[in-house]
């Protein structure tokens, strides 16, 4: 806001002094008292008058300071919620995405690797287990024992039939490490490869199969043949082989018999 003025302050101040001088020189104090006053008004119009014509006053620069501020707010207000809007809308589409992706369903494994009586591996993947494992067991330098073994109920009563399977899987389950493989053949029997075991090793873990399945039913004989890379053989082929026949010693005996193959 401006303020208008009939009468510059410089001209009031020159009337002051020129009758402080007259009182002076004609030693009139009313002249003097005059020019007291008018020096009071000069003072008062010039703090009241701004030092530069145009300029505004301190509560209009106040004013303009908070517009300001109101814009800045308003401003800030609005990229606030441009952003909520944006996560919402990315939120939205996420979620209609989600919605149109297909359902994966987790493939099954092959029925041809899998014996549905037992659970166990079958006789296919026993045959590329024991190829892989003796594969391993050549690079690093380690043993590994191919058992085939049958569990017979009623052998000595000249009715031989063979065990449960479920009772003889669960054994096996039971007493093999995490690294063993357990596999049950088309005709009933079971094969096992014991990673990283000797000959030695290999009969002790039959014959804690052996006790175990006594345990839970009695009547049942095992028989078993065992054969071991690099003891026996050299190849899985061969490796098998040998474990067959060293199978077929053990049914020579009428009772529960683990068989070893022969070293060459």
């Amino acid at each position: 806001m401006n303020y208008k003025r009939t009468l510059l302050p410089i001209e009031i101040g020159a009337v002051a002094a020129v009758l402080g001088v007259l009182g002076l020189a004609l030693d009139a104090p009313v002249f003097g008292l005059v020019a007291g006053l008018l020096a009071l008004g000069v003072g008062a119009l010039v703090l009241r008058i701004p030092t530069q014509s145009g300029a505004a006053s301190p509560d209009h620069q106040l004013g303009e300071l908070e517009t300001a501020l109101a814009a800045q707010v308003q401003a800030r207000i609005s990229a606030e919620d441009a952003v909520r809007s944006l996560g919402q809308q990315l939120a939205t589409a996420e979620r209609d995405a989600a919605n149109r992706a297909p359902i994966v369903v987790p493939a099954k494994r092959s029925d041809s690797l899998i014996d549905e009586a037992t659970g166990l591996f079958s006789e296919d993947y026993f045959r590329v287990a024991v190829d892989a494992r003796i594969a391993a067991a050549r690079r690093h330098l380690r043993p590994v024992a191919v058992v085939l073994l049958e569990v017979i109920e009623g052998l000595r009563s000249n009715a031989p039939q063979s065990a449960q399977p479920m009772l003889v899987a669960e054994t096996i389950n039971a007493t093999l490490r995490e690294a063993d493989t357990a596999c049950r053949l088309i005709d009933g029997r079971f094969g096992l490869v014991l990673e990283d075991t000797s000959e030695n090793g290999a009969i002790w873990t039959v014959e804690r199969i052996r006790r175990s399945i006594t345990e839970l039913q009695q009547g049942l004989t095992l028989r078993a043949g065992i054969a071991c890379y690099p003891a026996h053989a050299f190849g899985s082929s061969e490796l098998l082989q040998r474990a067959e026949d060293a199978l077929v010693s053990a049914r020579d005996w009428n009772q529960d018999r683990i068989e070893v193959a022969n070293v060459d």
